[in-house]
């Protein structure tokens, strides 16, 4: 046995033998205390022997019956391991028709020709002694029926009958386990192992159910084929009859096996050391299961314990001890041994029987610090014979803690299940029992909890663009927070594109790669918050690759490609462009354009066009870069499918007619050698069509025509493998002149002084010439009827589209003098003009006055002057004066009117209120009425003996005086308090100068006159001069 320990070591290094060892040990250890027992340890040698010597027959058997090759090892310490090999130490393989049993027996279930050879071994392996036994090889000669009849007619004569039964199938039979129900005991947590074999032809295949139950889910596992059924950890719940079931299409067998699961003993509850203080009571309990059901015995001190000292405080009830009224001189160790024929278990529990006053472990003044409304837990850990009592108390005078607020646990923590900021202070634990007291006291300190107020946002960004995450956080001012930053859960890349700020993460130039979920975690000695976004990368999706051209007809082909990476942005849609490299090389084509979802499309052909492909795609970024052209692919060529379109025949001279056509393009033509028929004879005239073939032109002129007839025009496409199909028809016309007729008739109704109606009679189409577009109304004022200076005459004009014979003209000036005429128009221009109408306009209002101005106010008088209005519209007969007083409140008062002759231009008001503001409303009239008036403001000046009494007082010598000798005092006193100031004294300077306010701004506040200044009178004039 080692020194200072328990272990004992056995060395057969030097010639001892194992056996000599073997048996049954256990370890006991003493001291004043007791004893303590181990469980039993058993010593067993290994064992390999060799095999047996046998003699071994060859095994001849029929093609396609059963065979079963015996291995029968060697018995050894451990078992040994089963496997079979030939002579060149090569695996025999193994399959649903050859497998090897558990009991290392090789099983044929049909034999076939191939099965023939001499060199069957079975290996057995004892791992423990690292050595390999071999069995004497096996011979096995399978007969076919062919040979066998040959064999067998070399034998007979002619008239014999001779001849083997050809291979028959058969249904399954079992080769292990043999009749058709066997029973299985195993233990509980062990292995459990079922096997099943069958023989048949064709091979039989195995299946297992278990019967009124089913296989556990999680714990079978199927073997050899589904030969063997296999439960790991199998408990009582496992015992019941599994059926396994062979079947070919013969038929089927089966076996039932009864399963019983034992059990060595568990525990239920083993016994636990007991401390007890003298004369407290106490229990062991010893409890334990198993099938049988095991047997409980104790002991004490490693004695049984019907032998052992006896001890008044102790009573033995089965799987009970009772303590009463304990001693110290109880304390030992018992052991409890639970056993059945299975195994058995043994625990050892200490029964101490101490006096020891309380001890506290926690350290003194100890700092607890938590987060507000978290739990704090605060420790007591105390020790002590009897078991201390615990009570807590608030402060070092604090009364104890009671009250759902807190919990108090069994090893003296105290708990505050949501901690706040007056949970802050000290705490004192007190332990006492009978034998002392004691105490401790502990610090508790709330802190606020860390937050992140400004936590990061999903960000989508472009790539190349710049990002950045903001986490701003809140947190307790003495503790000190540490922000780290992750990508997808680890570390941020090492790259300088990554910014770490104070409160943000910024990234530059974003790639792909930075593509993912960001992470912002802020700890503290006491807590830990953290927030997350994602940042997805996107961009313009990838070119598509791969392009493919298949179905190729005349008029169609079939383009498919491969999409590229759409970059986190969805792909909307593909873009098919082409290029003619016949016609147009290097100019690509819009095609057609296809949903995002779709990778092949069909697409419409021409004629004689060399097409390449391309795909763009396109998401909510914008479109990608064109992908490869496909190979090219020339169609064949073919009439033209269509003629020009927009073909017209409108004549640019009196005497031809130019058709114009839009040209096919390149693709349209179908063919080499494009060019047009153009055809054309007059309408409604039986005449033959004259046609003409030109190249690959767009205009074609006929000259000699007459003069703005109708025609009707084809144009017809051809190329060198023929002509497009009949072309449709258009009408158009020859050229156009001018009209020859004027319009008649004309008449004009003056509706009021600034609107007239005109009428005339439509001219002749024939003598139109041209498509008629309409008349013009050529019209202007000769002279105004109240003023007969001459001006400047301008003619304005007003168009009537279609024929459309009468028309207003709007905006003329009243009472004026107007001439007009009318001309009809073609597309070549106007024709002649009617003779000239002369119209007069009516009166109407005149506008307002030029001007009002209000010249030398008095005390109770003004003067005004105005001028005559720029338009009179009329004859002037009067002027009409309002006008009325404006108060200091701005209110208005009476309104006094005065009618003025027209040819008057000035007017002097008199008896006026002295010192007033007054409004005046003017304007013309006319017979018609009035016109706009113009407003203005004035004021007569106040009394003359009051403006020249405040002008006094403000002018005389003494009132002078007394300014001046204020201004010394108040430049006395601030060099005074400046004097002081620099001798460091105070003084209030400030209350001083409020205390002597400037005298020359009282009368201002006290008087409500009027200085002379304001003897000039204002006005605001409301009308434009």
């Amino acid at each position: 046995m080692k020194p200072n320990s328990g272990t004992l070591v056995i060395n057969i290094m030097n010639g001892g033998k194992a056996e000599a060892y073997e048996g049954v040990y256990q370890c006991t250890a003493r001291n004043e205390r007791g004893a303590a027992i181990s469980n039993n340890i058993v010593i067993r040698p290994s064992r390999s022997p060799l095999w047996t010597k046998e003699k071994l027959e060859p095994n001849q058997v029929r093609e396609g019956d059963s065979l079963v090759l015996h291995c029968r090892p060697p018995v050894g310490l451990p078992p040994p391991i089963i496997f079979w090999m030939d002579n060149a130490f090569q695996r025999l393989p193994q399959s649903e028709r050859v497998s090897q049993g558990l009991n290392g027996d090789l099983y044929f279930s049909n034999v076939q020709p191939e099965d023939t050879r001499e060199d069957y071994i079975c290996y057995a392996r004892f791992n423990h002694t690292q050595t390999i036994q071999q069995k004497q090889p096996i011979s096995v000669k399978v007969f076919s029926m062919d040979s066998l009849n040959d064999t067998i007619a070399a034998n007979l004569s002619d008239t014999d009958i001779y001849g083997a039964k050809p291979v028959t199938e058969r249904p399954p039979i079992l080769l292990t386990p043999t009749g058709t129900t066997s029973n299985k005991v195993e233990l509980r947590g062990n292995v459990l192992l079922l096997e099943c074999i069958a023989a048949g032809l064709p091979t039989p295949v195995i299946r297992w159910i278990k019967e009124g139950g089913e296989l556990p889910a999680n714990r079978t596992l199927f073997e050899n084929f589904k030969k063997t059924l296999k439960i790991i950890d199998v408990s009582e719940a496992d015992s019941g009859n599994y059926k396994c079931i062979a079947r070919n299409i013969l038929g089927s067998t089966h076996h039932v096996i009864s399963v019983t699961v034992k059990a060595a003993p568990y525990w239920i509850t083993a016994p636990r050391n007991l401390v007890l203080s003298p004369g407290e009571d106490g229990t062991l309990i010893c409890r334990a299961n198993g099938n049988p059901k095991p047997s409980i015995s104790w002991l004490a001190n490693g004695v049984p314990i019907a032998i052992a000292p006896e001890d008044p405080s102790r009573k033995v009830d089965g799987d009970t001890i009772i303590f009463s009224a304990v001693q110290e001189r109880s304390s030992a160790v018992y052991q409890c041994n639970a056993s059945n024929e299975y195994g058995y278990l043994l625990a050892n529990a200490f029964v101490n029987v101490l006096a020891e006053p309380p001890r506290i472990l926690t350290p003194a003044n100890k700092l607890y610090q938590v987060i507000l409304d978290s739990p704090a837990l605060i420790d007591c850990a105390y020790f002590g014979s009897p078991k201390p009592e615990i009570e807590w108390f608030k402060g070092v005078k604090g009364s104890i803690l009671r009250g759902n607020e807190y919990v108090f646990h069994d090893n003296g923590t105290l708990e505050i299940p949501v901690a706040q900021k007056d949970s802050t202070g000290t705490y004192t634990c007190v332990a006492r029992n009978e034998l002392g007291k004691i105490q401790n006291e502990v610090q508790l300190e709330v802190k606020d909890p860390t937050m992140i107020i400004k936590q990061p946002e999903y960000k989508v960004i472009q790539r190349y663009g710049h990002v950045s995450f903001e986490c701003i956080i809140k947190h307790d001012s003495t503790l000190i927070p540490t922000v780290i930053w992750l990508k997808d859960n680890d570390e941020l890349p090492d790259d300088e594109r990554f910014l770490v700020g104070k409160d943000n993460l910024t990234i530059m130039n974003v790639t792909d790669k930075d593509d993912g979920t960001y992470t912002c975690i802020v700890n503290t000695t006491l807590d830990s918050v953290s927030a997350s976004a994602v940042l997805t990368v996107v961009a313009r999706p990838n070119p598509p690759f791969d392009l493919e051209l298949t179905g190729q007809l005349e008029r169609s082909i079939e383009l498919s490609w491969i999409p590229g990476d759409e970059n986190n942005s969805p792909i909307t849609s593909f873009v098919i462009e082409y290029e003619d490299g016949l016609h147009e090389p290097g100019v690509w084509h819009y095609q057609t354009e296809v949903p995002g979802s779709q990778t092949t499309v069909q697409l419409k052909l021409s004629p004689y066009v060399n097409y390449s492909f391309r795909v763009i795609a396109v998401n909510e970024i914008g479109r990608s870069q064109p992908s490869e052209p496909s190979e090219q692919y020339l169609t064949k060529s073919a009439n033209p499918d269509e003629n020009p379109s927009n073909v017209q025949g409108i004549g640019s001279e009196p005497d031809n007619l130019v058709i114009t056509w839009e040209s096919l393009k390149g693709f349209q033509s179908n063919g080499p050698g494009l060019q047009y028929k153009v055809s054309w004879r007059q309408k409604d005239v039986d005449d033959e069509w004259t046609s003409v073939v030109v190249a690959n032109v767009s205009k074609y002129i006929v000259s000699g025509t007459p003069t703005f007839v109708p025609y009707e025009i084809k144009v017809q496409a051809l190329n060198d493998l023929g002509y497009a199909p009949e072309p449709s028809e258009v009408i158009g016309h020859s050229g156009e002149d001018l009209p020859m007729v004027a319009p008649g008739n004309v008449q004009v109704h003056v509706i009021n002084s600034t609107l007239a109606k005109v009428h005339w009679d439509p001219v002749p189409l024939k003598s139109v010439r041209g498509h008629l577009q309409g008349y013009k109304v050529y019209y202007w004022k000769v002279q105004s009827l109240s003023r007969r200076s001459k001006r400047h005459i301008e003619k304005k004009i007003l168009t009537f589209r279609g024929n459309k014979t009468f028309g207003m003209l709007p905006g003329l000036e009243p009472y004026s003098s107007y001439k007009l005429n009318v001309r009809v128009v073609n597309g070549k221009g106007e024709g002649p003009a009617s003779p000239d109408k002369v119209f007069k306009t009516p009166e109407g209002v005149p506008s307002s006055p030029s001007f009002l101005k209000i010249t030398n106010p008095t005390l109770d008088s003004l003067t005004l002057e105005w001028g005559s209005p720029t338009h009179p519209n009329g004859v002037l007969i009067s002027y009409i004066l309002k006008f009325q007083p404006i108060n200091n409140t701005h209110e208005l008062g009476p309104l006094v009117e005065i009618r003025i002759p027209a040819n008057e231009s000035s007017l002097i008001l008199k008896n006026l209120n002295y010192s007033t503001r007054y409004k005046f409303y003017f304007n013309a009239q006319t017979s018609v009425g009035s016109g706009s008036q113009i407003t203005e403001e004035a004021v007569t000046i106040m009394d003359e003996a009051m403006a020249s009494r405040q002008v006094d007082i403000a002018t005389q010598g003494w009132f002078i005086g007394l300014m001046c000798a204020v201004a010394l005092l108040i430049l006395i006193l601030l060099i005074v308090c400046f004097i002081r100031r620099n001798k460091g004294g105070k003084y209030p300077v400030k209350e001083k100068e409020d205390a002597h306010a400037d005298p020359e701004i009282q009368p201002m506040k006290e008087d409500d006159g009027t200085f002379g200044e304001y003897r000039l009178f204002s006005f605001v004039s409301s009308a434009p001069f």
